[in-house]
């Protein structure tokens, strides 16, 4: 039983977040986690998930956790703004995107809005990063800046530009790095098709 629950440990320090269907794939048994958690060895973070109790948690917990969940999701708009601030909003419910026909996650917390994209969309300018020891897949800066004027009916054209202007203003200092988050913009707002959108506002700004 030790080398089990010995195991079952290691592997949370591995993942950082534990589901059971992770104990499945290596043939460990799933009651080895009720008996962790009463031990104080494992705590239970939410539904079906489980890490260890000292673990370091950042303020994007819940974007590991969803993460954790659906890996093939990807946290967008106002969410991928907060991540990479570059806004000042703070939206309550996490922004995820699904593909096109998948089913809408259920989650009983965080609260979820989902928007749908294309198989293209879910790949192009979206990046990984490691979240207390999660990889969460979120939208790059110039792509997340594109998706606003394509979803502005959603957020809020204020937002959008917002954004625009942070990141000009933060991420496009000097010469050779403003020539390249420009370039980054104009080619996420032809892929989302709001380049006639933008381009007053980009002109302006730039």
């Amino acid at each position: 039983m030790s080398n089990t629950q010995d195991s079952i440990l290691s592997l949370a320090r591995d993942r950082g977040l534990l589901r059971p269907l992770d104990l499945d794939a290596r043939g460990l048994p799933r009651v080895s986690l009720t008996r962790l958690v009463r031990q104080g060895r494992l705590a239970r973070v939410g539904r079906g998930l489980y890490a260890l109790p000292d673990r370091p948690i950042s303020e994007h917990s819940a974007l590991a956790e969803i993460a954790r969940r659906h890996p093939g999701a990807v946290v967008c708009l106002l969410s991928a703004l907060r991540f990479h601030e570059v806004t000042t909003q703070s939206p309550f419910e996490v922004w995820l995107a699904i593909p096109t026909k998948a089913r809408v996650p259920r989650l009983d917390y965080p609260p979820l809005r989902i928007v749908r994209f294309s198989e293209a969309g879910l790949i192009a300018g979206v990046e990984e990063h490691e979240i207390d020891g999660v990889p969460v897949r979120i939208t790059g800066i110039a792509r997340t800046v594109a998706d606003c004027f394509k979803y502005r009916n959603k957020i809020g054209l204020d937002v959008a530009l917002e954004a625009l202007k942070e990141v000009l203003k933060e991420r496009g200092q000097g010469g050779w790095g403003r020539r390249v988050i420009i370039d980054e913009l104009w080619r996420y707002a032809r892929l989302d098709r709001v380049a006639n959108v933008m381009r007053p506002y980009l002109e302006a700004l730039a």
